[in-house]
């Protein structure tokens, strides 16, 4: 299967990219997909407590299974005043 990652705000500069394909197995969670990304990036290994996830525009949970052609965004902490 195939996913559409988005990475905003400070992880988007870390990773100097705003978006990938993922290729992902059969039955693969958010979390899977996470660790996944993280083999390919070493700036990612011990953040996942700290980030926010959304599937096709709907904040989830590391659990979520995901589906071929979904949209998961990856959303770090914002703060600003």
């Amino acid at each position: 299967m195939t996913i559409k990652v988005l990475f905003f705000a400070s992880l988007a500069a870390q990773l100097d990219r705003r978006e990938m394909a993922l290729q992902i197995p059969e039955g693969a969670t958010v979390h899977d997909a996470f660790l996944l990304l993280a083999k390919q990036f070493s700036d990612l290994s011990g953040i996942e407590s700290r980030l926010a996830f959304a599937v096709n525009m709907t904040y989830v949970k590391g659990e979520h299974l995901l589906a071929d052609g979904d949209e998961l965004a990856m959303i770090p902490p914002v703060s600003g005043g």
